[in-house]
């Protein structure tokens, strides 16, 4: 930690840094920032910068009003798209007065979550898949304005979208957040960045860069990009596939070369500790109304919990193993979408595959029919669960969880309930373009 402080103190020295943004999140995954000059940055080192943490959604009461931003030091970075005068950033932990972590500070929340890991001899490494799309305006009262109509992986030579993607790219790799993949997705003017496996706490703080830089970038181009899952309806919606994997001892504790699944014991209790409790975490990595306008039946989303190996229509997938290549052994968690809190995210995907893992939870059969050719009662038969179609109905779920106040702690959790049930109540108070457009002629 000190050399890192050192590092720090001598980088915005050397290249004359004029401010320094401190981010943190509020409980919803809402990006926050402050700035801070470099006369400040040792206090903050040291002491941390107060400020009113009941301004921030699920922070403070007014009554216990002030918190702490401590920057942690291992996440600064310059801001290359600042170019009036040398700006960096640094996440921050949020602490109470007296030095304690703030129970509110999803970032807090997430190293709690790997804390509990690291005691059972695990680190847990993810890499997300990100898809957004890039529309002429974000004017919600302008009709949506895809920039093209291209499908997957289609390649044009003059595509104003192909060059944001690539300016996006060298952004992020400044930045110090390696790419994997880059390419159009199957909606028009949809893409995906995937981001390379690294440590949860690590992609949580790249997942938010990330998503300041793509709408950056698309500012700059005179465009707006957008993670609202299912912005155009009769398209495929966004979602966040994220890999998972648990390491111990250095080495990939999903891999095991003789089992027949292809993944060890451990990694096929995490999984059925996913599936079995993936309704109870849907409402957070699913938080908003519009996220379940994607899981829905007919746009490769899942719909149903199960597994299989190379069935996309499950909702956790085992990709193929490369050759030779034990540290690629994973699996993929297809719910989340790009608008969640990914702190929170993973937290709660980590504790469902502890659970399976401490508990011996038995993995159920694979499926090996297209699960989105099943109806519900098909479903029912196989004894296969279904994933919440509302968010009232995932909240109802993750209200009689355990798993997810224990993941969450107990201020975040019922924080968390509040808020989004006060946003379905006023969801339900609104009279929809579709119920005018169905009813207000006919009726």
């Amino acid at each position: 930690m000190e050399r890192q402080i050192e590092y720090v103190l001598r980088t915005v020295e050397e290249r004359g840094v004029r401010l320094i943004r401190l981010w943190f999140t509020d409980i919803l995954g809402q990006l926050k920032s402050f700035a801070i000059s470099p006369a400040e940055l040792e206090t903050a080192f040291e002491e941390g910068m107060t400020f009113d943490g009941s301004a921030i959604d699920g922070f403070s009461r007014i009554q216990e009003a002030d918190v702490l931003a401590k920057p942690d030091p291992a996440t600064f970075e310059m801001l290359p798209w600042v170019t009036a005068e040398p700006t960096a950033r640094m996440f921050c932990d949020i602490l109470q007065p007296a030095g304690e972590p703030l129970a509110g500070d999803p970032r807090h929340v997430l190293r709690r979550n790997l804390d509990r890991a690291g005691e059972l001899g695990y680190s847990f490494f993810v890499a997300p898949e990100m898809e957004y799309f890039l529309l002429g305006s974000g004017d919600p009262k302008q009709p949506i304005q895809p920039l093209d109509s291209a499908g997957y992986f289609d390649l044009t030579t003059a595509d104003m979208s192909s060059d944001i993607r690539r300016r996006t790219i060298s952004v992020l790799e400044a930045m110090g957040i390696p790419v994997e993949y880059s390419f159009h997705e199957d909606a028009p003017s949809q893409h995906e960045i995937d981001l390379r496996y690294t440590d949860a706490l690590t992609m949580a703080d790249n997942v938010m860069t990330f998503r300041l830089v793509v709408r950056e970038i698309a500012m700059e181009s005179g465009v707006y990009a957008t993670f609202m899952p299912k912005p155009m309806a009769g398209v495929q919606g966004s979602g966040m596939h994220t890999h998972l994997s648990l390491f111990s001892d250095g080495e990939n504790a999903f891999h095991d070369p003789d089992n027949p699944q292809g993944v060890s014991e451990v990694a096929q209790h995490f999984i059925a500790g996913l599936l079995r409790h993936a309704r109870e975490i849907t409402a957070v990595t699913n938080q908003l109304i519009n996220s379940y306008r994607r899981l829905v039946r007919g746009y490769e989303a899942p719909t149903a919990i199960s597994w299989a190996r190379n069935n996309r229509s499950a909702v956790v997938r085992i990709p193929m193993l490369k050759p030779h290549k034990p540290d690629s052994a994973r699996i993929e968690y297809r719910a989340p979408d790009p608008a969640a809190n990914p702190y929170l995210c993973y937290s709660v995907i980590l504790a469902a595959g502890l659970r399976g893992i401490e508990q011996g939870y038995e993995l159920p059969a694979e499926a090996t029919t297209d699960l989105f050719q099943l109806s519900a009662e098909d479903l029912q038969a196989k004894h296969i669960e279904r994933m919440p179609e509302t968010l009232s109905e995932a909240l109802d779920v993750m209200s009689d969880s355990e798993l997810v106040r224990e993941a969450l702690g107990e201020h975040l959790f019922e924080w968390f309930l509040i808020n989004k049930r006060a946003e379905w109540t006023t969801f339900r108070q609104q009279v929809t373009p579709f119920e005018l457009e169905r009813y207000l002629p006919a009726v």
